[in-house]
């Protein structure tokens, strides 16, 4: 599998920044270009979850994201979820994955229907007529029979689903290597090299 360079990146308003910020920080010190986009209610979310800001402006958040990861200078752009003039918001630009995380039962549910009324959901769209990688984080639970179909359906379209729910054979210390763990799973389905969580059959660090 061919190691994407340049990754779009969504967060919605769907309970696990954590994991957002996490993926963010690990592609932009593997050296990916990161195209970022993110919804209003994912501003709300990592406010509660983490006590972080994140600025409404996206020039503002670019700054703030690149001060907060270093790694991602030259690395990182961050675009309005209403900039259509953004490259992902076309096919004769895409990227060469998408990834969602978190992501909410209505992102989910749009991109499903094809409704592209944002620059998320028109990203994970190209994504998927361009023949992308599009990996999903849904963060809900319980999935109701409408969202399963709705999963389902994006499955067989070639969407990756990875659900956040985290091993415990690591033997986890903390909330950070439980995020770590789900983290690890997005990377390697992308063919990202990380050393995040030991691998079944090897040992735990420490």
């Amino acid at each position: 599998m061919r190691v994407p360079a340049r990754i779009a990146l969504a967060w919605t308003g769907a309970s696990g920044m954590p994991y957002g910020l996490r993926l963010l920080e690990c592609l932009v010190q593997a050296g990916h270009d990161v195209l970022l986009v993110y919804s209003q209610a994912a501003q709300i979310v990592a406010k509660q979850e983490l006590g972080f800001s994140l600025p409404a402006r996206a020039a503002d958040a670019e700054r703030t994201l690149i001060e907060r990861y270093p790694a991602a200078t030259g690395r990182l752009k961050v675009f309005g979820r209403d900039d259509w003039n953004a490259p992902i918001a076309s096919g004769s630009n895409p990227p060469d994955a998408m990834i969602v995380c978190p992501c909410s039962m209505g992102t989910l549910a749009a991109i499903a229907a094809g409704l592209a009324d944002n620059l998320i959901e028109r990203a994970a769209d190209v994504a998927l007529k361009e023949g992308r990688r599009l990996v999903l984080v849904p963060r809900e639970t319980p999935f109701s029979a409408l969202h399963l179909e709705n999963m389902l359906k994006l499955a067989r379209l070639g969407c990756v689903i990875i659900p956040p729910s985290p091993g415990f054979y690591h033997r986890p210390k903390s909330i950070q290597d439980l995020v770590d763990f789900v983290v690890a799973r997005i990377l390697d389905n992308l063919g990202v090299e990380h050393a995040l969580v030991a691998r079944w059959g090897e040992q735990p660090a420490g």
